[in-house]
């Protein structure tokens, strides 16, 4: 094995690495030269941990192929680096952005308030039309009320493909998204067509969010817990909180639902409806498998981060999330293109959710 091969291989396999290895794949992907697909999304999954690179990356720029300068645009954007920008620029205009999830998720290190000039043109695009809108709608709903320059834009997705993740975006602004609250009303009652049960749940919960009114978010989201399809509404009365005081006892038996997703949903609620973290704990722990390579199939990130917000009555599950938290091996299931993403996501949560306990 090559000693690129084994630095990228070593990245992949290991939560923290020989430094060497990341200097590695960073000078070879820098020099543009014949590396590897590991190495070379290795590079743009690094964030931080080759932040002593970050000069480098930034010089390299402009002087490889178009390739090259995605991934280095990547890995700076990923540290927040506004060196990013002008090359984002530049793939704005050439209709190159990122378009899956992940590498939105990378973007979302840098400020809303340097980067959403350089998307609204991109987002007025088209929207049955967009190839990234998926992405960018994503990037947009991690950025919440910082993206409120965007609400024009997020409107006209409704009634697209892409009705869910607009919803989502302009509950996640929040009141600078008012002009939107008939639309999202029409959905969540069904006033519109184009409505199905997902869309009537969480343009309930947008509502809410952006008007302060809960009413439709407790009577759409509430009649999905009563109706067997809970886990669409769970997370929604869950936030709501003690505002769905009257949907507990519902809440509470799902907690007993052979779905791993439901159970976990309802502890969560329920906690957070009723402020009882007892009956919840005990279920949030047993979905916490210390050898869960990363499949998505079940929700253990999920459950370890509710077991952070309970904090301190929280407190039997810190033996197991420092044990886990300990391990020297990443996650192996996820897809490799994300799976340094993917471990470090996981190894954030388990590091916060220990801070809540002990707090």
């Amino acid at each position: 094995m090559s000693g690129l091969a084994e630095a990228a291989d070593a990245l992949y396999r290991y939560r923290r690495p020989e430094p060497w290895c990341w200097d590695a794949v960073v000078k070879a992907v820098c020099g543009d030269a014949h590396t590897s697909w590991a190495a070379d999304h290795a590079v743009l999954q690094a964030g931080g941990a080759v932040a002593a690179h970050a000069d480098l990356i930034a010089e390299s720029l402009g002087h490889g192929s178009a390739y090259t300068d995605e991934l280095l645009t990547l890995a700076l954007a990923g540290m927040g680096d506004l060196r990013a920008l002008p090359a984002l620029r530049r793939l704005a205009d050439a209709n190159q952005l990122p378009y899956n999830r992940p590498r939105a998720r990378i973007l979302a290190a840098l400020p809303a308030v340097e980067l959403l000039p350089v998307l609204l043109p991109v987002i007025r695009q088209d929207p049955e039309q967009h190839y990234s809108g998926t992405a960018l709608l994503e990037l947009l709903s991690l950025w919440g009320p910082a993206a409120a320059l965007a609400v024009p834009e997020v409107v006209r997705y409704l009634g697209t493909a892409e009705t869910y993740g607009a919803l989502r975006v302009l509950g996640r602004i929040g009141p600078p998204a008012v002009v939107a609250a008939d639309r999202l009303a029409a959905y969540a009652t069904g006033r519109d067509p184009r409505a199905g049960q997902p869309h009537s749940r969480v343009a309930a919960w947008a509502h809410w969010k952006i008007t302060g009114d809960p009413t439709l978010a407790l009577d759409v989201c509430g009649a999905a817990v009563r109706s067997g399809t809970a886990s669409h509404g769970l997370p929604f009365l869950a936030d709501l909180g003690h505002l769905a005081a009257a949907h507990a006892a519902p809440v509470r038996r799902l907690m007993e639902s052979p779905g791993a997703w439901t159970r976990t949903y309802a502890a969560h609620a329920y906690w957070r409806i009723t402020g009882d973290p007892e009956p919840a704990v005990p279920v949030l722990l047993a979905e916490v498998d210390p050898a869960w390579e990363g499949s998505p199939a079940t929700p253990v990130r999920e459950a370890v981060h509710h077991l952070g917000e309970i904090g301190a009555p929280a407190a039997p599950a810190a033996p197991l999330l420092r044990g886990i938290l300990a391990r020297e091996e990443r996650l192996r299931q996820p897809f490799a293109g994300v799976r340094i993403l993917a471990d470090r996501a996981y190894v954030r949560t388990l590091t916060e959710a220990l801070e809540g306990i002990h707090r």
